[in-house]
């Protein structure tokens, strides 16, 4: 669609530090970003400024560094770990002779190898073309202006005006099919909700090992493995809890700092599994360094994704990997567990996630028998059922209804909140 230098698997990589907060990035985490998908280093370039410039992002200087350097060594491509613009990723490219990346389109590119699934792949699509709109150029000059035959001559669309509308159907055509996967999904939900089946949403860093969590929970064979975005594809499966019954766990895509907005955008569907989750489990790898700034970068994501009042529970993973370290559950004031040490590789502490997550399901559940009075049966038993909670109900020889109901805390508050006192006469002690 438009002239490129081909990709090759050496690359230079590009690594600054700005002193504007903000615009700090991990060097570490970029070279397992570029291992991640599939690329050699060559060399990496450091340097420092206090903000980025407009034309190559670098200062001038350190832009010739860098092409000689693509030089000396042969390098087929350059990737910085920051965000380009389309300009400075043109002047670089000229400057170089060889194809320059961004953060974001590394990222995409492991997305692209790692997706599995025909939704994963449309929405890595999606992402991708969003992208490349912004950075297309007048490749095909001796395509400048299409014509016709007779009676068609014109002036006609540039090739970079055609290629923008193509660009554009088939965005179009992309966001039709994820509407309907979305759709499929809704359904999922739904069902799942008219059964009363709670959803556990695995949610974290990249990197934090939920993979292996899920595997160790459910069983399910899932790819795991010690790279950035192992696993792009969610995955669902039904596990048993004591005193809560079944239970549905979903293994979630890898957050990361400064994730792309177009790719948030695309995995809109995917993520819902997180939005609509009765409880997130935020797996930390609790041997890294910088947990809480990765656990910081997780918090930004879900509030992006409108996820952050998803009541959550904390599993500090890789414990194996520390010293002095046993598996346990840290309690808040009340006595509710908020934090869960485990080693999901070993096996450690499993049971006592198991623990904390019936703890924390049962907790956010109620139920309750109520006798109702003929004069307010019909609006409450409709309302019920609209949620969906009746359990049983029958009727007494006085034509009072006796219902069973179990909901979540949150609605019978809201319930017993608009009902008023009403509501709580009714309770059968």
């Amino acid at each position: 669609m438009f002239d490129r230098y081909e990709a090759g698997e050496r690359a230079v990589l590009v690594h600054i530090n700005f002193t504007q907060e903000g615009e700090w990035e991990d060097l570490n985490e970029f070279e397992m970003l570029v291992s991640s998908a599939g690329v050699s280093s060559l060399q990496v370039v450091t340097g420092s400024r206090q903000s980025p410039l407009p034309k190559y992002y670098v200062g001038e200087g350190k832009a010739q560094e860098i092409a000689q350097i693509v030089q000396s060594t042969d390098a087929d491509i350059v990737i910085f770990n920051h965000a380009l613009s389309p300009a400075q990723e043109r002047n670089l490219e000229a400057l170089c002779q060889c194809r320059v990346v961004d953060r974001t389109g590394l990222i995409l590119d492991i997305f692209a190898q790692r997706a599995r699934t025909h939704e994963g792949k449309l929405q890595v699509e999606l992402a991708q073309l969003r992208h490349i709109s912004t950075r297309l150029i007048r490749g095909w000059t001796h395509l400048e202006r299409q014509k016709g035959g007779i009676g068609l001559r014109g002036p006609g669309e540039t090739q970079l005006e055609t290629d923008r509308r193509l660009l554009r159907e088939r965005i179009k055509a992309i966001l039709r099919r994820l509407d309907k996967v979305a759709k499929q999904r809704e359904q999922g939900r739904r069902a799942r909700n008219r059964a009363e089946i709670p959803t556990i949403s695995l949610v974290g860093y990249t990197n934090a090992g939920k993979s292996t969590l899920f595997n160790r929970i459910t069983e399910a064979g899932v790819y795991a493995a010690d790279q950035l975005f192992a696993t792009l594809d969610p995955t669902l499966r039904k596990i048993e809890l004591d005193d809560v019954g079944p239970a549905i766990l979903a293994d979630t895509v890898g957050f990361i700092r400064h994730l792309p907005h177009d790719l948030v955008a695309a995995f809109k569907a995917t993520l819902q599994e997180t939005q609509e989750a009765d409880i997130l489990l935020h797996v930390v790898d609790a041997s890294d360094d910088r947990f809480r700034e990765n656990m910081k970068a997780v918090h930004e994501v879900l509030e992006e994704i409108e996820a952050h009042e998803v009541p959550s529970l904390v599993v500090m993973n890789k414990i194996d990997n520390m010293e002095g370290q046993q598996p346990r559950i840290e309690r808040d004031e009340e006595g509710v567990p908020r934090t869960v040490w485990v080693s999901a590789m070993e096996g450690l502490g499993i049971e006592l996630l198991f623990t904390a997550l019936t703890e924390r399901l049962a907790s956010q559940m109620v139920q309750y028998q109520l006798c109702i009075t003929p004069q307010y049966q019909g609006r409450l038993r409709s309302t019920f059922f609209q949620m969906k909670c009746i359990q049983q109900e029958e009727y007494d020889q006085d034509g009072n209804l006796l219902i069973n109901i179990r909901m979540q805390q949150v609605d019978w508050s809201r319930l017993e909140k608009r009902e008023g006192a009403v509501l709580r006469d009714f309770i059968v002690t």
